[in-house]
């Protein structure tokens, strides 16, 4: 696991949106794994600033998504599809028809998760799957507890990340879904790259755990220790509690040139 410490938010996004690049610019059919929430936004914005200068295409890709919840109305504005369309593909020339989701109004939902891990498998695998870190450690929706060899399936949120995600629906807690599907640990960990991002002081204790702390379900995040190509990215208020920060950044600053993220 390789953890890149930026000076900032920004910088991070700039990390991030170079590995997106590198696989768009490598691979002749990549296969991209999208997540939510705040951590990701700056660097979709990085990646669509460059495609509207005309440096970057998305034509050739396909895109699937971490996690949907259930219960929404279909086009629902909080709906994973609908967040990752508005603050991306839709700036973006990435074929609509190959962004995939779970699907969540399925009436038999065990059959449609089951049927979405045999479409990622499909698809070839994810190329390079981006992850967030909520403040329990839990990624994508694999909330703790979760098993490390889990597949996509429908998750209860607990009552900590329904708060956490209560600022995308005006604050109202009680309108944040129970239910969600998610990847499982275990699809997750099959994808050929994980890139976690983090900023922000809030980040640090659950980044800590995840990073320098056991391998355990209890921080689902820490899966990442078992990854052969992990990264973690944040920025030094979300790398405070790591111990092993100053051999992170020498380590960084000291890579071979000819080896990527």
């Amino acid at each position: 696991m390789e953890i890149v410490i930026t000076p900032d938010a920004d910088a991070a996004s700039e990390v991030v949106a170079g590995v997106i690049v590198g696989v768009l610019d490598t691979r002749p059919a990549p296969v991209l794994g999208l997540a939510t929430g705040s951590s990701p936004l700056a660097a979709y914005r990085r990646l669509i600033a460059a495609h509207v200068r005309g440096d970057l295409s998305f034509a050739h890709a396909s895109a699937v998504l971490l996690d949907e919840y259930v219960g929404l109305t279909p086009g629902h504005p909080e709906a994973y599809r609908a967040f990752i369309s508005r603050e991306l593909v839709d700036h973006i020339d990435l074929p609509p028809e190959r962004l995939f989701g779970p699907d969540v109004h399925a009436d038999d939902l065990a059959e449609a998760c089951r049927r979405y891990d045999q479409l990622i498998a499909d698809l070839g695998g994810v190329d390079v799957q981006l992850l967030g870190i909520g403040s329990d450690g839990h990624v994508g929706f694999n909330e703790p507890g979760s098993s490390l060899a889990s597949r996509t399936r429908i998750k209860t949120l607990t009552r900590a990340t329904r708060a956490d995600n209560a600022r995308f629906f005006e604050d109202h807690e009680q309108e944040v879904p129970r239910h969600v599907v998610t990847q499982g640990l275990g699809t997750i960990l099959e994808a050929r790259h994980l890139v976690l991002v983090a900023c922000g002081a809030g980040k640090a204790a659950p980044i800590a755990h995840a990073v320098e702390g056991p391998l355990t379900a209890m921080c689902p995040a820490s899966i990442l220790q078992l990854h052969p190509h992990a990264t973690v990215v944040v920025d030094e208020p979300a790398a405070a509690e790591l111990k092993l920060a100053d051999y992170y950044r020498e380590a960084f600053e000291n890579k071979p040139r000819w080896q990527q993220l």
